[in-house]
């Protein structure tokens, strides 16, 4: 397999960059790195400091709070259909910064349209409740009201649809949005805020609505600390939202937290096989097993244990692995060589612990792409789940456990500290309904007959324990950017306590 040129790749960025609108690489302090070939792709200029950043966005929200919803609703639209015309461009340059193949880069920037076409939707729908008063000649509502600048720090691995799941919710909602993209994927972010900038340039709006933070962890932690970001949004890893969480809630701040996962199935006797080899395949060799719910612990009835991991093992085996650009091509690279050096070190720590590699584990075309980490997805059966099981590794490596009751196997699900996303396959309807039951998984997604990776933006995504506890996208997840206001009205003459208390 031959790989593209740093040339090449540099040509692919600034041509995708320049159909967005974006600024073309260039003298700057900010490096883009391809996870391709390991290649630097370039430098970006640097941007606006917080304080500057956050004055800003406050006095955008001055104006942005009292326009009307719809309104707001109405600038999502216009950014929905620039990614439309821009799709295949984004797309690209996804694939060249975390490394996706075509179709997932693809799909990425779909799920910013829809999440987008919900907005819109949203923004006729900011609904509150009348509540009956217990005084006559009174009316008890409630209303929902913007907060303010909504601070938006992303991950590598979904360098731009997460964003859009804050962002398309915050602004229909009246909030700015200040966004620290992950150091690994500055090109995504600057393309997607000149997509936006051409939006809000259609429309009389604030300026400011959008801003991007260029830079490393620092630059996070400063925002993080700003007392003029009431609501901060973080994806990433569980250490980091550990760091996140105390600062922002020290300040009276909200945080919407999405980290880490280790997400399960369950393959019970009665499942359909050839379902449960293609979702679990896609699951955990997807995207090279680096989603916050890839699979990694497949828990299976020992009755099908070792058929089921024979047929895995085959199904792993055939999958196409080289280059994103390449359209043949199921699983790219790893994002860099650190994270496949912490694959190997949790590889041996499970043979050290009793486990067997069955299939993969190994670097892949070491030879073509020196700088890059390319791997073969790994299947490693496991006597049970250890502490390295238990531990989220963002590889594609998956644990394969057997168990004897269903209660077992639910156990083994819930034991581990993570609770963002877990399946079962099944065809019996008590074992399906047991497991999506308050009795079954702990996780935040509880699929049926379908892997934990996949999320369609109309229900609410997130999870529980250490994955954090917040929530994105659809269903009510808006309530997250907004604040609640209680309204008691007196239209009467007279002037009740409530309770019946007297006074006077």
């Amino acid at each position: 397999m031959s790989f593209p040129t740093a040339d090449v790749l540099h040509t692919i960025a600034d041509h995708s960059l320049h159909a967005c609108g974006a600024a073309p690489l260039g003298a700057g302090p900010h490096s883009a790195r391809t996870p391709i070939t390991g290649a630097t792709l370039g430098f970006v200029a640097a941007t606006a400091d917080v304080d500057t950043t956050v004055a800003r966005a406050a006095t955008a929200f001055a104006t942005w709070r009292t326009a009307p919803a719809p309104l707001r609703g109405e600038l999502v639209r216009r950014l929905g259909e620039q990614l439309r015309l821009h799709k295949a461009d984004l797309a690209r340059l996804v694939t060249l910064e975390a490394g996706k193949i075509e179709s997932e880069a693809l799909g990425e920037v779909q799920e910013m349209i829809d999440i987008c076409d919900f907005a819109v939707g949203l923004s006729r729908q900011l609904h509150g409740l009348t509540i009956a008063s217990e005084r006559p000649g009174h009316r008890l509502m409630e209303q929902w009201h913007p907060v303010g600048p909504v601070g938006v720090i992303t991950a590598f691995n979904f360098p731009v649809a997460v964003w859009s799941w804050n962002a398309a919710l915050a602004l229909v909602c009246g909030n700015p949005v200040i966004w620290k993209p992950s150091e690994l994927t500055p090109l995504t972010a600057m393309a997607t805020h000149a997509l936006f900038e051409k939006a809000a340039a259609s429309m009389d709006v604030p300026a400011h609505l959008n801003q991007v933070l260029l830079g490393d962890g620092s630059v996070g932690a400063e925002m993080v600390a700003h007392e003029g970001v009431p609501i901060v949004s973080a994806t990433g890893s569980t250490a980091m939202g550990r760091k996140v969480a105390p600062v922002v809630a020290a300040r009276f701040g909200r945080s919407i937290l999405e980290l880490g996962g280790n997400n399960a199935a369950i393959v019970a006797p009665s499942a359909d096989l050839e379902m449960v080899v293609r979702g679990v395949t896609f699951a955990a060799a997807g995207t090279a097993g680096q989603r916050c719910t890839s699979l990694r612990r497949l828990i299976v009835h020992r009755s099908r244990h070792d058929e089921v991991v024979a047929r895995l093992a085959t199904a792993f085996a055939s999958l196409p692995i080289g280059s994103p650009l390449d359209s043949g091509t199921l699983v790219g690279p790893l994002v860099n060589m650190f994270a496949f050096d912490r694959m190997q070190a949790a590889l041996a720590t499970a043979q050290g612990d009793g486990g067997a590699v069955a299939v993969g584990g190994d670097r892949h075309l070491a030879d073509e792409a020196p700088a890059a980490a390319y791997v073969r997805p790994a299947i490693v059966t496991m006597p049970g789940q250890t502490e390295i099981v238990a531990t989220e590794t963002f590889a594609p490596v998956l644990y394969v456990m057997a168990y004897d009751s269903f209660d077992e196997a639910v156990h083994l699900q819930n034991d581990v500290p993570q609770g963002l996303a877990s399946s079962v396959f099944t065809t019996d309807l008590r074992e399906a309904e047991r497991f999506c039951s308050a009795a079954g998984s702990d996780c935040g997604i509880a699929n049926v007959n379908i892997g934990p990776s996949g999320a369609e933006i109309g229900g609410a995504f997130g999870g529980e324990k250490t994955t954090g506890g917040g929530r994105e996208s659809g269903s009510d997840a808006w309530k997250g950017y907004m604040r609640r206001a209680t309204n008691t009205i007196n239209y009467s003459n007279d002037l009740p306590l409530a309770q019946g208390v007297q006074f006077g």
